[in-house]
């Protein structure tokens, strides 16, 4: 995980993911833009699965609980 940019209203982060790994449950304040680098990812927003890949981007809403998934290897930038 690399921050980029962090503040009070916001961070850029790229992360990267081997298969099976995961990000803990969140819930965010704001809205978060998620964009897929390379391969492919597993996103749940208040249960409901999506799958993205390279080159896609999906908005996670503010104030919903979300989990982002390695179903296989992917890098994402996360705004």
């Amino acid at each position: 995980m690399k921050a980029i940019l962090k503040k009070k209203t916001g961070t850029v982060t790229v992360l990267s993911f081997d298969m099976g790994e995961a990000l803990p449950s969140k819930i965010s304040p704001f809205d978060n833009l998620i964009q897929i680098i390379d391969g492919e990812a597993e996103v749940i927003i208040n249960e409901e699965s999506n799958t993205i890949e390279t080159g896609h981007v999906i908005i996670i809403p503010a104030h919903t609980r979300n989990v982002v998934k390695a179903n296989k290897r992917f890098k994402m930038m996360s705004i």
